[in-house]
């Protein structure tokens, strides 16, 4: 009976040695999934954290095209009023130009209408001067003839009729 207990004792040993080889690897294996459950915990984590991280960088994105495209709008809008600006401003510049051809055909007309009058001025001037001495011409040949008159024998009393005649 003792080589049959001294083989149920090793029997028993090896059974016990192998249950704790098999502890000892389970508890290997325990220890390898509550890493490997950390590692996955740590990395569901991050993934979290990135999934927000690519959510707010997401909602960024949106809010920047939604400006970009409120600025693009701006900018359009701007281009127009610089092109409507731009078109005015030729049209005023024009008429500007128009204006001033306008102002200096005036200017020219002006200047020959003033010539013209000062021309005319002259003229009166002239024929005034003339039309004096000639009356005074025509004065002096009337005293002349009225001395030359006076002066005939025999007049008669012509006179005082020629006088109301000429003289009134």
């Amino acid at each position: 009976m003792m080589a049959l207990s001294s083989a149920f004792r090793e029997r028993l040993e090896h059974m016990e040695h192998s249950r704790n080889q098999r502890l000892m690897l389970l508890l290997a294996e325990k220890e390898l999934q509550a890493h490997k459950s950390q590692v996955l915990e740590s990395k569901l984590a991050r993934i979290g954290s990135m999934e927000r991280s690519c959510l707010f960088l997401d909602q960024k994105i949106a809010s920047q095209n939604f400006r970009i495209s409120a600025l693009k709008s701006e900018i359009e809008n701007l281009d127009a009023k610089y092109d409507s600006s731009s078109r005015k401003l030729k049209a005023v510049k024009s008429e500007i130009e128009e204006l001033e051809e306008v102002e200096k055909e005036r200017d020219k007309f002006y200047e020959l209408k003033i010539s013209e009058m000062n021309e005319f001025r002259e003229n009166v001037k002239r024929f005034l001067t003339e039309t004096r001495t000639r009356v005074q011409e025509l004065r002096n040949s009337v005293n002349e003839l009225k001395s030359t008159f006076m002066e005939l024998p025999g007049n008669n009393g012509y006179m005082s009729s020629v006088d109301t005649i000429f003289f009134g």
